[in-house]
Parts: C-alpha cells; structure tokens; sequence
C-alpha cells in the first residue's frame, strides 16, 4: 500500500514564509473565479463588484472600518492564544459576553446618564468577556478538558442566553413586541469619528490601539517571551520558571477581554441595543483573521481589513446579482484552508511512502511464499 507522509523540514524558507498570505489570497481569487463561474456569473464582473465597489466612496469605507474593528480586536487577543499553543475557539461566546456586560447599565439604569456611562460600559465588557473566558482556562488547568470543545459549546450557551435576554427580563416593553432591548441613550452610544463622513466610530481605534498594545507586548516584553518559549517549547519553559497554568489563564483572559471590548463596541456603536443577532460571526472569522496575520497584531489589522471586505463584497454580490450573501463564508473558508495549506506545506514536504517497505518485506514474502502453498 501507498500512503503518504508529512516530514517536517530541517529549514522552512523564509521567503515562502514571508509570501504564504499572498500566495492563500491568490489561490483563493483563483478559486473564487471557479465559483462565480459555476454559478453562472462572470468572474471579473463579480470581482468588481465584490472586491472594488464596497470600498469606491469614503463612507463605504466607513463602514469597512465598521466591520474591521471587532475582527481586529478579536485577532489580536487569539493570536495571544495560539502563540502560547492554548486554542480557544470561543471568542463569538466571549463577543456575546461582553456585550451583554457592558449593556447592562444602559438597559438596567437607562436615567444613569454622564460621562462616566461609556468608560464603564467599556470595562463591563472586558471584564464580561474575560470572565467568559476564564470558564475554558479554569476546566483546562483544574480538569485537562480541551479547550478547543469547552470554549466552542460555550458559543451555544451564550447565544442561547442572549436569545432569551432580549425575548424576556430585558425586552423593551414599548418595543411592540419584537425582541430587542430599549435603545441606548446618548451617554452610552460610542461617538464616530467624523460624523459628517461615515458612521465610523472609535471602535476602530480601539482595535489599532490594541494591535500596537499587544505588539509591544509579544516582542518587547518578558510576558511575550514568556508566551512564546512555552508555546513552542512547554518543557523547556517549566525549566524557565514558568507556570504552564497561569499562561493558560492569561492567554484566555486577555483574548477574551479583548473580544468583550469588541462586544460592547459594536452593541454600543454599531447597533445601538441588544438583539438576539449581534455579530454575523466575528468570533470565527476572526480565527481566520489571526492565521492570514501570522499571529503578528499588526499584520492582523492588515488580515481584518480584508477579511471585513469580504462582509461587505458578500452584501454587494446579493443585491447586484442575486448571490446568496453566504458567498462571503465561502470565500472566509477558502482563504483559511489555503492559508493552512501554504503553512503546512512550507514547514512539510510530503513524502510517498510504501514502496521502500514493500522492498524490505520482499525476502519475508518470498520465503514465505512456499509454505503458503504447502498449506493449500
């Protein structure tokens, strides 16, 4: 039998390391021709309108920065995560969290009005999605639990719980029935950036300001070396000093504070109440985000500006050609698997395994061989 085997390179090409995003992204366009084209379209119209018509006129791109932002904050804190070798996969839970925390002044206190509304609103939400956070990082350290389930069926939980939030306790009762909480009075709404231009808002320089944060963080301070020996090398990092358990709750804190902080600015800015919908699902896309930025932060602002432009090219698809807005997560999940492949085969190369055991099993075959046929 054939099969074939991943070994692993003695030295992967910095080059090819440094050119994987852009060759995923091209391998993704190629493939998306093939879509558009077996959906009847032409694949340069589609482009067009997909990739160049969202961003044409300055408040459209406001609105990319709209989308950007949360999936910038969210990329960065899970870079945090995967750089440590800690996968949290629930961030769309922590998202939820978040905003649920940070609404609860508004929606619970709506007189409570003053410059101290917003900041607090803020810091619910960290708070809100870290302590989300903190369920997976406790089962992990005190149980051994994967994190990688407990943290995505936490997603269900919150979404669940948000659901009946809105539907019950906190539905606005002169909201005529629908399920969405009162609208956030204006101390609690986060203020745009240039009113006249767009709908921007400081969101979007939060999740800048973030990316820098967490850069200076991974490469100029002892947290980040910390970060990275142990996820490279756990054992090598417990002969370091440093504790595997309290690196799991950092990574999974600080993730899912920043993920809390995109909750509450989008609810607080985009939205401007909670619904049982508030995120197309930035927590996942965001993981996506994470990898195409090689877990660095600032190359994870450049990912979630293309990431985000997919949102909107997957919006103007539908209403200019009648394509499902559902492109957008195909597109989303091709990129992410070019880019693992790119990743995988620049720190693999594949071999063909079987014939070389075939030789070596051929003297036991042929001496074999004669006894098999006396016993017929």
């Amino acid at each position: 039998m054939m099969r074939l085997e991943l070994v692993k390179r003695p030295q992967r090409s910095a080059l090819f390391s440094a050119l994987s995003p852009f060759i995923a992204f091209a391998l993704t366009i190629i493939a998306g021709a093939v879509l558009f084209a077996l959906l009847g379209v032409n694949p340069l119209t589609a482009f067009r309108i997909y990739f160049i018509e969202p961003i044409s006129q300055v408040w459209q791109l406001h609105e990319l920065a709209i989308k950007a932002a949360p999936l910038i904050l969210i990329g960065v804190g899970l870079s945090v995560c995967y750089k440590a070798n800690i996968w949290n996969i629930g961030a769309e839970g922590q998202f939820i969290f978040g905003a649920i925390f940070g609404s609860a002044i508004p929606v619970l206190f709506p007189q409570f009005e003053g410059p101290l509304v917003l900041p607090l609103m803020l810091l619910l939400g960290m708070v809100g999605g870290a302590a989300y956070a903190a369920i997976p990082a406790l089962l992990k350290t005190r149980f051994n639990t994967n994190e990688i389930l407990t943290s995505l069926m936490l997603v269900y939980v919150a979404q669940l719980f948000l659901d009946w939030l809105v539907r019950g306790p906190w539905r606005d009762p002169q909201g005529h029935g629908f399920p969405q909480t009162i609208q956030f009075g204006d101390s609690a709404v986060l203020p745009e950036l240039m009113p006249d231009a767009g709908r921007a808002n400081w969101g979007f320089v939060f999740a800048l300001v973030a990316a820098v944060l967490i850069w200076i963080l991974m490469g100029r301070m002892l947290k980040g070396f910390e970060v990275r020996v142990l996820g490279s090398s756990p054992r090598a990092g417990r002969f370091a000093g440093f504790g595997l358990s309290r690196m799991v709750f950092f990574a999974f804190l600080l993730s899912g504070a920043l993920a809390g902080l995109a909750g509450i600015s989008e609810v607080s800015g985009a939205i401007g109440q909670l619904q049982p919908v508030i995120s197309p699902g930035y927590g996942f896309t965001a993981i996506i985000v994470a990898f195409l930025g090689r877990l660095n932060p600032l190359g994870i602002v450049a990912a979630g500006l293309v990431l985000a432009l997919t949102y909107l090219g997957g919006e103007a698809v539908q209403s200019a050609l009648g394509i499902s807005d559902k492109v957008a997560r195909v597109f989303q999940g091709m990129l992410l698997f070019f880019v693992l492949g790119c990743d995988t085969l620049i720190h693999y190369r594949i071999r063909l395994i079987g014939l070389a055991l075939t030789k070596q099993e051929a003297p036991a075959k042929l001496e074999a061989a004669p006894k098999l046929k006396e016993a017929r």
